[in-house]
């Protein structure tokens, strides 16, 4: 991987854009002899932070094109490999968040010289595991050790992947360990330098520790791993505990510099629709209106005129371009407010709330369904169907919160939950008690687990499902039931993709160490055999 040198006046940048969005400008370094020879570290990782946000959007919608999510809508043509899956060199990839690795790098360093910044450094190295770990899940083996060396080494060779999870998993454990809010020693972190917990050091030790059982459940499986998947169960510390609110990051978005989210799938700043060119499809849709499970409850605040038969939302079947219904003029599909005009738009619920909104880096509903998968696998002690529950009335309470992040006005998520459960009674995909065996209990998680992370953390979605073929899907079945597209080239049995290829980058500067990637075959390490 070629990395350029660090260029300090980035940093300059960088810190004057900390209240806002991605500050994906400042991604670009440039050589400039007047530039300062040190800044700060605990000034670069509000930016860290913040382009970390942005990457999430990037990360969700490569899994959501995947995973069934989203469709290709009518009226567009150029789609290209994203139906056929004949994917070329960096499609989907998200390598470039190298770049946002070596501004978080820059902090561990610069904090490890300064014990005064001890938070500011476990705040680093939990940002960095989280950006690392998606880049594996993306592509496997990649730069690990090696990497972010600069102009000391272009070429850095591939670790890996699952030795890049063990340290992974090393990271956090001392992450948690160094984070100390109490000390009068210590720099505290505060709304302006840490715009994803306000400074709440708790927040920062279960977020590091529910992503720690994040990488472990996702490893589980392994068998090379799994003396060592036990050792850190066995010394994690449940009275610390996991995330039960969801991490929302926000720096201060405005309607100028808006929430990726909004930017990405509601309106720009001159209040026009984003042009996607995609709708839902009708395999997620069927999990809403009752072709599937009954659940007008979340459908009605995350789709535009769910339910609507004059007016149905617009859907499709990715790869289908003939008939399919265009986006519809004026609206973004996944925006549930009013929209009069382009002066004229009014906050929302659901997934595409306002330009204000918070972007969600993880849910607190994945941290109580992995919880369930925990208990169920007797990995840890627990209630399965408490947790179970409990993590989807946490995705209806996040689809319910208003652009300021508070429960709106009229919405009960436990009246709603018990509706939603009543009306699919049958089903052990929403009351797991009727579920006869381990294997449709761990169904009902992971469904109800990819129903909750539908437009906000798609890769999850389809590392889930590459790890254990849920939620089902049949190929050459009808539109509700067959997740892959209709003009897949994928040879497998459930015609989808397995990962994505490198970008061309890596193949015109680190030839040496890049293998070539057949992303219908390979698969990563942690993927079900």
């Amino acid at each position: 991987m070629k990395m350029k040198a660090i260029n300090k006046i980035k940093y300059i940048g960088l810190a004057c854009c900390l209240s806002f969005a991605s500050c994906n400008d400042y991604l670009d370094i440039n050589v400039n002899p007047n530039s300062p020879t040190y800044v700060q570290p605990d000034l670069i990782l509000p930016g860290a932070i913040n382009t970390a946000a942005a990457y999430q959007v990037s990360y969700s919608t490569y899994g959501g094109n995947v995973v069934g999510y989203i469709a290709n809508a009518g009226g567009f043509s150029g789609f290209g490999n994203l139906l056929t899956y004949d994917y070329v060199a960096g499609t989907g990839s998200q390598w470039g968040s190298y770049s946002n690795l070596l501004d978080l790098k820059y902090v561990i360093d610069g904090s490890a010289e300064n014990p005064e910044l001890v938070n500011f450094k476990a705040a680093a190295e939990v940002m960095s595991v989280y950006q690392f770990h998606k880049l594996v899940d993306q592509h496997n083996d990649i730069p690990y050790e090696e990497a972010l060396q600069g102009k000391a080494n272009y070429a850095p060779k591939y670790s890996e992947a699952s030795s890049i999870y063990v340290d992974l998993l090393r990271r956090l454990n001392e992450a948690i360990t160094l984070f100390d809010g109490e000390s009068q020693t210590v720099k505290k972190l505060n709304a302006s330098s840490d715009p994803l917990f306000k400074g709440d050091i708790d927040q920062w030790k279960k977020f590091a520790n529910t992503l720690k059982l994040r990488l472990l459940i996702r490893i589980s499986a392994v068998d090379a791993l799994k003396a060592k998947v036990t050792e850190e169960f066995g010394k994690m510390d449940m009275t610390l505990g996991f995330l039960t609110k969801d991490a929302i990051n926000n720096p201060g978005y405005v309607k100028d510099r808006p929430n990726p989210t909004w930017s990405s799938w509601g309106y720009s700043t001159a209040g026009n629709p984003v042009p996607t060119s995609r709708v839902p499809s009708f395999f997620i849709y069927g999990f809403y209106d009752g072709n599937k499970i009954d659940d007008s409850w979340r459908g009605k605040v995350i789709y535009n005129d769910f339910g609507v038969t004059t007016r149905p939302t617009p859907l499709n079947q990715l790869g289908n371009e003939t008939g399919n219904p265009p986006v519809r003029s004026g609206y973004s599909t996944w925006y549930t407010g009013v929209r009069s005009s382009a002066s004229s738009i009014t906050d929302a619920l659901g997934v595409v709330k306002g330009p204000t909104q918070g972007q969600p880096m993880m849910l607190a509903a994945e941290s109580y369904f992995l919880q369930a998968e925990a208990f169920l696998k007797g990995y840890l002690t627990g209630n399965m169907t408490t947790a179970f529950e409990n993590g989807i009335k946490a995705s209806f309470n996040y689809l319910y919160l208003d652009v300021n992040g508070a429960l709106a006005a009229g919405k009960n998520v436990a009246t709603d939950f018990a509706a939603y459960k009543a009306a699919n009674a049958a089903s052990y995909l929403v009351d797991i008690s009727k579920a006869g065996t381990d294997a449709q209990k761990l169904e009902a998680i992971i469904t109800q687990k990819y129903i909750a992370m539908n437009m906000i953390t798609g890769e999850e979605a389809w590392n889930d499902y590459r790890r254990t073929g849920y939620p089902k899907t049949t190929p050459g079945g009808s539109k509700y039931v067959d997740m892959a597209s209709v003009t897949s080239n994928s040879p497998r049995p459930d015609k989808l993709p397995t990962m994505i290829k490198y970008p061309t980058s890596e193949y015109n500067y680190n030839a040496a160490n890049t293998k070539e990637i057949n992303h219908f075959a390979d698969q990563i390490f942690w993927a079900k055999k």
